[in-house]
């Protein structure tokens, strides 16, 4: 095989796309480039200089390590290129990242060549992705005496990798640019659809707006007019990235309207500018600072009062919005960054001093979050060499303590895990915290970007720190197509060979898992006190505290063990009153965002801070079902606050699954899923002697806002409605419409049924099995005048309900029954009215691969109900996602239509659907 020609054959097929050549990460094809650039007489030399300098991809991709070799072999002079001298040979160094580039700098700087040393010196100096193989050596010549490496060292004490770049502008000149009205889901700008091409960033930048061409010239044109200015992306009476943090999101806002990070590495942008009324999702917010990006809280509409000071409402009840000034398409507004103040010409608009704190501005003067990590590690790693205090350069950690006032649940756990802050001293919510990583997951649409950011930060293998990791391989189970084929045991091996443990084997000795990765993270999770990171917003977990994490932020967990944020604020949640027993946990789910709203005035006080549910009586599965569902709350994260006993059986539930886990041969060198079973045991230890409790707050601990559910109002199930054709367009697509079922009047037509996705467990398919069982009694068969599509979201829970039974029951009434030996090559376009039992996987939920018909009214149990997600529109109607419990949805499709009350009453009739009752302890300290 001619891997040029090769190359060449594909950019001719990347041309008709309208794409580049694709950037360069194998070496094969780049020694074949270098032979054709030392060939002077070679027909590709020019093209292939050309695809040299400015088309490989940095850190440690094997392409890297070729071209890292071959500019060496230039600077010593070992071959000479007329066109790539070797100081631009040291320029090309530069922009490397690390890896391969900063051994060939480390080999010249030691080097005996004392001109090339010190040259060498100069670019190492400005370089931050070092690891202990690099210091290792920079300090073993430091102690031998060598002047250079003395040199480089005292200038990483001093961080000038960082103080020597340019400062942020003082005034960015900004041109808005409406994406949409009301919540702006991440979908948007990068759809699930098209996770498969999120590596390459060229043609996965040609999906954003969902591939509407229309907004995409208009954002062309919108830059054209405007050359000097950045573009806006604005979510018009909305929040911004809502459902995900999604790094391909920001990538592709970044492609289209970012700047250029290196002129030697294409199609990586960054620094882009993000903003919406209500501000930027949190989960997103992070992500944006991952690329040195700016969000904005824009305010720009506000609720309306009357003289009194009251909200001035609607007929529908709903507060009426005013416009306090506008950002319509084309708006020329200038950001004044150091008076953190945004104009429109000389009016003060909004103080932004939330965008601009000293880390943010930061993460913005370095091009990213990642730079200023790995340069406070250089840093103290030099300081400690020399023996020296280390200088104060970054901005100190904000640390905020208030005398005489105790710790919510999610500040212990922050103070417990703490690094770098003032010994002894106490932290509140407010403080900006370095935190050690316990547990981290990576899914596989997104994972192939997070090894893609491993490679660019040169990092070879997880951190010693992290107790586990997991790479799921959930959200592509439904549909095993040729893309799938290509992408995932690609990435299933870096992973594996990186230390993570892997849902696919690379070596194909067990059986591939497709469970849902919040769940497999859910049971390793061992620790009540533990910090989890997870590449996916329903990183929630019912032990510990976890937050979902753009690609970016999981690759920094794996190779540092660390992750840095604000201890954010807490509301507490209780529970009070009696659940009616025809009622299902997922109803008081509902009910909780229902109350809250109504409790404060339709104010949503979960958005940004973390939920401390008190719950207390609820194992992990349940448990789970609702802080999964606090990401649609907006919240920033979740903690449920357990009683001892009830923390016992939660952690034999997860040793019982890890060792499954074991048995299946799923361990690795390291032992880690056995560590995390001695964990386990440990934990529990501690717990039946009394040695250490329980996690809680304190009795004296403040929160933003306390919010008590009262269970005796939940009379009927409660659904989650997407309200696709409110009249005011910002009201749509947002999760805060909950309906009672009665609202639908048993005549709402359903097309398609879902029970699947992290929000449901064992209980949902025992429900579904018994539901079945009851309706055939009652009325002799069943039928289903509607498709109901089943994911289980584990093989575990598949295994136990063949023990059962139950799984039995579900294949009789079936008429589609996954087959591992036979995965599905194609996404179903039509569905019959029938039983389908799926893969274990996300399904529907990701809108990845599978989706319900066009324009279809699709009852689920999932979590997603954006437009486009689940079901697109078609021609005649809009497609609608309505978020329910499995009851509702089983008997809807059985129906073809919502249920009444009494059709609901009698066919869960002798069903247990929970056994919750609130503690009735004081679960504080």
């Amino acid at each position: 095989m001619n891997t040029y020609k090769d190359y060449i054959q594909e950019i001719e097929e990347r041309k008709a796309l309208g794409l580049h050549p694709k950037p360069i990460d194998g070496a094969e094809l780049l020694s074949e480039i270098i032979a054709q650039i030392k060939d002077l007489k070679n027909q590709y030399r020019e093209d292939s200089l050309n695809f040299f300098i400015y088309n490989v991809l940095p850190g440690t991709t094997s392409a890297a390590g070729v071209k890292a070799k071959f500019l060496k072999e230039i600077i010593l002079g070992e071959s000479v290129v007329e066109e790539i001298t070797p100081a631009f040979a040291l320029e090309q160094l530069s922009h490397m990242k690390g890896g391969p580039s900063v051994e060939v700098l480390l080999d010249l700087a030691l080097g005996s060549d004392v001109s090339i040393a010190k040259q060498a010196a100069e670019v190492l100096k400005t370089q931050v992705f070092l690891y202990e193989a690099d210091t290792d050596r920079l300090e073993e010549a430091y102690k031998s005496g060598n002047t250079i490496a003395k040199d480089i060292i005292e200038s990483y004490a001093k961080a000038e990798f960082f103080t020597k770049l340019p400062d942020v502008e003082e005034e960015i000149k900004v041109v808005t640019f409406i994406a949409g009205v009301g919540d702006i889901s991440t979908d948007l700008l990068s759809p699930g659809g098209d996770a498969h091409s999120r590596s390459d960033r060229e043609l996965h930048g040609q999906c954003i707006f969902e591939h509407n061409k229309d907004m995409q010239k208009a954002l062309l044109a919108l830059k054209e007019a405007h050359p000097d200015k950045r573009v806006m992306l604005i979510a018009e009476k909305g929040t911004m990235g809502v459902g995900s943090s999604r790094m391909s999101g920001v990538n592709n806002v970044a492609l289209w309207t970012g700047i250029k990070a290196s002129p030697y590495v294409p199609f990586i942008n960054i620094a882009p500018v993000i903003a919406g009324t209500n501000g930027i999702s949190p989960i997103f917010l992070t992500t944006v600072g991952v690329t040195g990006g700016i969000g904005l809280d824009l305010k720009n509409w506000v609720q309306k009062k009357d003289a009194e000071g009251n909200t001035v409402r609607d007929a529908d009840g709903e507060p009426v919005l005013e416009e306090m000034y506008s950002v319509k398409t084309g708006t020329v507004l200038t950001i004044n960054t150091k008076e953190k103040k945004l104009y429109n010409g000389n009016t003060v608009l909004k103080d932004i001093s939330a965008a601009f704190t000293p880390q943010k501005v930061e993460f913005m003067k370095a091009g990213g979050s990642y730079a200023v990590v790995f340069g406070k590690k250089l840093q103290t790693f030099a300081a400690k060499t020399l023996g020296i205090e280390m200088p104060q350069v970054y901005a100190a950690s904000k640390e905020i303590s208030i005398e005489g006032q105790g710790l919510t649940a999610v500040e212990k756990i922050f103070n417990k895990n703490a690094v770098g802050t003032t010994p002894g001293k106490v932290l509140h919510a407010g403080s900006d915290v370095r935190v050690e990583v316990n547990i981290v997951g990576s899914q596989d649409t997104t994972g192939l970007m997070t090894s893609q950011e491993l490679e660019m930060m040169a990092a070879t293998v997880i951190s010693p720190i992290v107790d586990g990791a997991y790479q799921s391989g959930c959200h592509t189970a439904s549909v095993w197509d040729d893309k799938s084929k290509a992408n995932i045991p690609r990435l299933m091996k870096f992973m594996n060979d990186f230390g993570l443990i892997t849902a696919r084997d690379p070596k194909g000795k067990y059986h591939a898992m497709t469970d849902v990765i919040h769940k497999v993270l859910n049971d390793i999770t061992v620790g009540d006190w533990d910090i989890i990171i997870g590449g996916d917003s329903h990183t929630r977990m019912s032990k510990g505290v976890a937050f979902g994490a753009d690609s970016g932020t999981v690759a920094l967990a794996l190779a540092t063990g660390e992750a840095t944020m604000p201890i954010p604020q807490s509301v507490k949640v209780t529970f009070k009153g009696d659940m009616k027993s025809y009622m299902d946990f997922r109803d008081v789910v509902h009910a909780t965002q229902q109350q809250m709203l109504k409790q404060f005035g339709g104010e949503n006080v979960f958005q940004g801070r973390i939920i401390e549910v008190h719950i207390g009586t609820l194992t992990a599965d349940q448990a789970f079902t609702f802080t999964d569902w606090t990401a649609e709350m907006k919240a920033k994260a979740s903690i449920c606050i357990s009683e001892d006993e009830t923390l016992i059986e939660s952690l034999e539930i997860a040793k019982s699954r890890i060792q499954i886990m074991i048995d299946k041969g799923m361990d690795n060198a390291n032992q880690v899923l056995k560590g995390l079973v001695d964990k386990a045991n440990t934990r529990i230890t501690e717990l039946k002697t009394g040695i250490k409790p329980s996690l809680r707050p304190d009795a004296n601990a403040k929160y933003y806002a306390e919010v008590a559910i009262d269970l005796d109002e939940i009379a009927e199930p409660m659904i989650a409605d997407p309200d696709v054709n409110n009249d005011d367009v910002s009201k749509r697509y947002t999760h805060d419409t909950i309906r009672p079922l009665s609202y639908y009047g048993g005549t709402k037509k359903v097309d398609l049924g879902f029970v699947g996705s992290c929000m449901v467990h064992k209980g949902d398919m025992k429900i579904l099995a018994q539901m079945l069982k009851n309706i055939e009694a009652q009325q002799g068969k069943v039928e289903f005048k509607a498709p109901l599509v089943v994911a289980p979201p584990t093989y575990n829970i598949v295994d136990e309900l063949k023990a059962e039974g139950d799984w039995d029951v579900l294949v009789k009434y079936s008429g589609f029954e996954f087959d591992d030996n036979a995965p599905k090559g194609l996404a179903r376009t039509k569905y019959e009215n029938m039983l389908y039992l799926e893969r274990p996987g996300c399904n529907l939920c990701m809108g990845n691969q599978e989706k319900a018909e066009p324009g279809d009214t699709v009852m689920a149990t999932s979590t997603r109900l954006f437009q486009g997600r689940v079901v697109k529109d078609s021609g005649e109607k809009k497609g609608e996602s309505l978020l329910s419990s499995t009851p509702v949805v089983v008997l809807s499709t059985v129906l073809g239509r919502t249920p009444t009350m009494a059709e609901y009453e009698a066919a869960v009739d002798g069903i247990v659907l929970t056994k919750f009752k609130p503690s009735q302890k004081e679960l504080v300290r």
